[in-house]
């Protein structure tokens, strides 16, 4: 997992997850973490973190949570559904995704962000198909 992992970040770097900014914190077989450290550039006009980060941190955690039980075989996502239920405004956010279901040519995974402080901010789910 490990030489899957590093191979995916160094083809990440230059890419719009690069921009991002995310670290992967956690990584195991269907499950997978991510962290964000929130800088300007992650914010809306109104000083929070705007919904397309959120989105892209969730979609991106739930890919990485797909590809782990799928080594080598590209998952691409097919339908998003993001509930941002608190605002964020700084510090630093945690996207914890884990799968949970699998289909011959489908997995279904489930996301939460939330703050350092455990503060629930944004819950997804997504299906993936395999590629």
């Amino acid at each position: 997992m490990k030489d899957w992992l590093k191979e995916l970040e160094e083809r990440a770097k230059g890419t719009f997850w690069d921009y991002l900014g995310g670290s992967v914190a956690e990584l195991s077989p269907g499950k997978a973490s991510v962290t964000l450290e929130v800088r300007p550039h992650h914010l809306n006009p109104m000083n929070m973190v705007h919904g397309g980060v959120l989105a892209s941190l969730i979609d991106n955690t739930m890919g990485l949570a797909a590809m782990s039980v799928q080594p080598g075989r590209k998952v691409v996502t097919t339908n998003l559904n993001v509930q941002y239920v608190a605002p964020f405004e700084s510090g630093t956010l945690t996207t914890v995704a884990a799968v949970v279901h699998i289909s011959r040519t489908t997995l279904t995974l489930q996301a939460e962000i939330t703050d350092e402080h455990g503060k629930l901010g944004t819950i997804g789910t997504a299906s993936f198909r395999i590629l």
